[in-house]
């Protein structure tokens, strides 16, 4: 399992990188729950609808600004035999600059009817980038 969902994560921090709004929501289950704790310590639990809207606004800012992705996956690991975690950090650079902060997103996956979906998300924003 490990080295398909290794596969699969590559794929999805394309899909990231290339800000395909239409593959990353394929990449998500329905049922996706998120938990964001934002850079002055507000919680904001959201679910599927409000993250696409989400990314939509960071895709679109993307894409209209020439800015570019900086992400790192930072760990994989199994936690049962349908499901995995990736810890990603996600930052941009904008104007050839990198941001000084980033986003630690912790991702968990599950294998549904054979393919790999995003189920739930805890976030740090603002936290500082490396």
């Amino acid at each position: 399992m490990k080295m398909k969902f290794e596969s699969f994560i590559e794929d999805f921090m394309e899909i990231w990188s290339s800000s395909d709004l239409e593959r990353l929501a394929a990449a998500m289950s329905r049922d996706y729950k998120a938990r964001e704790v934002t850079s002055n310590g507000e919680i904001v639990d959201f679910g599927y609808e409000e993250s696409i809207q989400g990314w939509e606004q960071g895709f679109s800012y993307a894409k209209e600004s020439g800015s570019k992705w900086l992400l790192k996956t930072l760990w994989t690991t199994s936690l049962r035999d349908d499901e995995a975690m990736a810890i990603i950090s996600a930052s941009m650079i904008i104007d050839g600059k990198p941001l000084e902060t980033a986003n630690l997103f912790f991702d968990t996956f599950k294998k549904i009817d054979g393919k790999w979906l995003l189920i739930r998300s805890y976030v740090e924003a603002g936290v500082k980038a490396d």
